[in-house]
């Protein structure tokens, strides 16, 4: 690898599973492998298996699937962004509603990108269909399956991403080009200031993912690019791709995943759509889960 540049082009990345997703987002490396998902379809998917296998379906739901997190102490239910809030999916059984901030939207709304920090707290954006200016916010889903909202003002809300110890949260705005990286304190969650941490001028920045040494890979909308971002806000590497529009990434271990998408593209190509993968120098780390602690009942509710 060099010092800087490229660290990867079309012919360098691997795309063997056959599946093309309309909008491939949310890919983490999670305790349980892979997972991403195809947003609009609601469907939650597994990349297991041998790596030119397809993609195996876990849920779909009749609504967008934003992003999951794994519900620490379970071997298989999810928490979810989806339609306008927040559940619990477990296969092969109902979804659980925990909360739904956007229900009453003035705008239809949606929820968007979604990840668990370190403490275990599970944070989503949301957007309107039509992407309307300011009309997005952030929410912060607490540990007793409360929603907040932290930010608002966002037009298409992507990441967010935490650094290891949780102090520091960068968040898109791919309508603005920006990412800002916002001050979090990882005891309370209280989001405090923010700065700009990269504008992205050729492209949307979508789904993120800090590496163990503190950089920040952004897949860039539109320009067929991830591209890795030292703490400092300076380029670094760059991945160019045969797709696009590249939408989420994750890093398992040193395995860079990339997810891309067809949907807008009057002429997808044969790749647009495809999952790829590309080993890169330095790792990831798993991704968090989010610690569900079941409301105690009041003594009027549960009389």
């Amino acid at each position: 690898m060099n010092s800087a540049g490229d660290i990867a082009g079309a012919s360098d990345v691997r795309c063997p599973r056959p599946d093309r997703l309309e909008l491939g987002e949310g890919i983490r490396w999670t305790d349980r492998g892979v997972v991403l998902v195809d947003i609009l379809a609601g469907r939650l998917l597994a990349a297991d298996g041998e790596p030119g296998d397809p993609l195996r379906e876990l849920a779909r739901l009749p609504c967008p699937l934003g992003a999951v997190a794994p519900v620490a102490g379970t071997s298989d239910t999810w928490v979810a962004a989806a339609g306008t809030g927040f559940c619990l999916l477990t296969p092969g059984e109902a979804p659980r509603l925990l909360a739904r901030p956007e229900e009453d939207a003035v705008r239809p709304l949606r929820m968007n990108d979604a990840t668990a920090d370190p403490s275990g707290r599970f944070w989503a954006g949301s957007m309107s269909y039509d992407a309307d200016p300011d009309a997005g916010s952030l929410y912060r889903l607490d540990h007793d399956g409360t929603a907040v909202r932290v930010l608002d003002g966002i037009t298409v809300p992507n990441g967010p991403a935490f650094t290891e110890d949780g102090d520091v949260m960068y968040l898109a705005d791919s309508a603005r080009g920006v990412v800002r990286r916002h001050f979090v304190d990882p005891v309370t969650a209280a989001v405090g200031s923010s700065e700009v941490f990269v504008t992205v001028d050729d492209g949307s920045p979508d789904g993120m993912v800090v590496d163990v040494e503190g950089a920040v890979w952004i897949a860039v909308w539109g320009t067929g690019t991830v591209r890795r971002y030292l703490p400092d806000g300076r380029l670094d590497r760059t991945v160019r791709l045969p797709a696009r529009q590249p939408a989420g990434v994750c890093l398992q271990g040193d395995l860079l995943h990339i997810t891309t998408a067809r949907v807008g593209l009057t002429r997808p190509g044969a790749d647009d759509g495809a999952l790829f993968t590309v080993r890169v120098d330095v790792p990831g780390r798993i991704a968090s889960g989010y610690v569900f602690r079941e409301p105690v009942p009041s003594l009027r509710e549960a009389s």
